[in-house]
């Protein structure tokens, strides 16, 4: 079962293929609809494992979250990705909506949510951080889309070199009480980039403009909360598996197929984070759970 549960998840396998290396490299016969049962018996005896990664991520001090698109039944939903340095968890649904941050992180989580500028992540009402990453990549964009205007060029220079000099303050040795007051500093001098631009129609530079003026105070969290990254690099590599399984199958068939899709993308995604062996580490679930 671990080993048909890991050539799925693990190795994103389609059933078909697993069938094919089950038989070439055991001799093993057996049924794509046997594949899928294994599949679901795995998921429902990791159902505590997995409740329990949810538990974990809502008492983290800092979750990287992230959603990307998924089918089930030909329905177009959402995988949504929450992610520590030692947790993966998914969920699905078929809304996009900020319901599903409010449900995934409860009434417990109370650390620092780390996401993109996705209005859904709004309604979170402890701290942010937004993803710089995300940010900078939009401004080079722009400046590819105005290869010509110099102010464009500089502005955006300008934006990403106190992003950097940020990101050296926030690796040196220093008081809270400092890190506080640098913080400031930074949000000032952002604000003083964007505000000429803020309400000026003709100018390139304004959507991100009031983009930096709207999230002002979650661009720089990372500079007074030391642990907190700067970007959702963490949530975007962990639900990158999932891009790469749904371009292969294209969804599940079912909301049984996507629970279990979930359940086992979770667990075998915390066990390779973790460094432990996915099949070794699934047996000893599938033993110690009556």
């Amino acid at each position: 079962m671990s080993v048909v549960a890991s050539m799925a998840t693990s190795c994103r396998m389609p059933h078909r293929v697993i069938q094919s290396a089950l038989l070439g490299l055991y001799g093993l016969r057996i049924s794509v609809g046997a594949i899928s049962e294994i599949l679901h018996k795995v998921a429902e005896r990791g159902e505590g494992s997995y409740q329990e990664l949810l538990r974990q991520i809502r008492g983290s001090p800092a979750l990287s979250a992230d959603e990307t698109g998924w089918r089930e039944d030909g329905v177009n939903g959402y995988i949504w990705s929450f992610s520590t340095p030692n947790v993966r968890y998914f969920l699905y649904d078929h809304s996009r909506g900020s319901k599903v941050v409010k449900e995934a992180l409860g009434e417990e989580f109370v650390g620092t949510l780390v996401s993109d500028f996705y209005s859904a992540y709004n309604i979170y009402e402890g701290v942010k951080q937004r993803c710089w990453v995300h940010l900078l990549g939009d401004m080079k964009d722009l400046v590819e889309k105005h290869p010509d205007d110099k102010r464009v060029s500089r502005w955006t220079s300008r934006v990403k070199s106190l992003y950097e000099r940020a990101k050296k303050v926030a690796q040196a040795d220093l008081r809270q009480d400092k890190r506080v007051r640098i913080r400031q500093m930074f949000e000032s001098k952002a604000l003083e980039l964007a505000l000429p631009y803020v309400n000026s129609e003709d100018t390139p530079q304004r959507v991100l403009a009031k983009r930096i003026d709207g999230f002002l105070g979650e661009l720089f969290t990372f500079v007074d909360h030391p642990g907190v990254p700067s970007e959702n690099n963490a949530a975007e590599r962990a639900i990158r598996p999932a891009v790469i399984t749904r371009k292969v199958c294209g969804g599940s068939r079912s909301p049984k197929g996507s629970k279990t899709r979930m359940t086992l993308m979770s667990l075998f995604g915390t066990w390779t984070l973790r460094g432990q062996n996915p099949i070794r580490a699934c047996k000893a679930m599938l033993v110690n759970t009556p």
